[in-house]
């Protein structure tokens, strides 16, 4: 015979904090939705994350990494100008050999 245990007082502090925070909610509005598709999603979880916002960034993260990647870029033209140049500058004082073999 099972006996019955009365509600572990963690347990149920944690489900008012997830009620509270909303996850309760939006959780069984995700659930509610994939129940509700007609055919089902090949990838459960992908579709939960699609429709919790998991799968995107938030919109600061989305510009910070726009900045990261124009200043990269940029970072990544310069260097290559500058490649260029002390290439230029190298073959001034050590010209390649017109058969092309390398001097050791």
């Amino acid at each position: 015979m099972a006996h019955y245990r009365g509600p572990d007082p963690k347990r149920e502090q944690f489900r008012r904090y997830l009620e509270k925070a909303g996850v309760v909610d939006s959780l069984t509005s995700v659930l509610v939705a994939l129940y509700e598709t007609q055919e089902r999603p090949n990838n459960a979880l992908e579709f939960v994350k699609q429709h919790l916002g998991a799968a995107g960034l938030n919109s600061e993260d989305t510009e910070a990494l726009q900045q990261e990647v124009l200043e990269l870029r940029q970072r990544c033209t310069n260097l290559s100008e500058e490649n260029k140049d002390l290439k230029t500058k190298l073959q001034r004082y050590e010209p390649v050999p017109e058969d092309g073999a390398t001097a050791e």
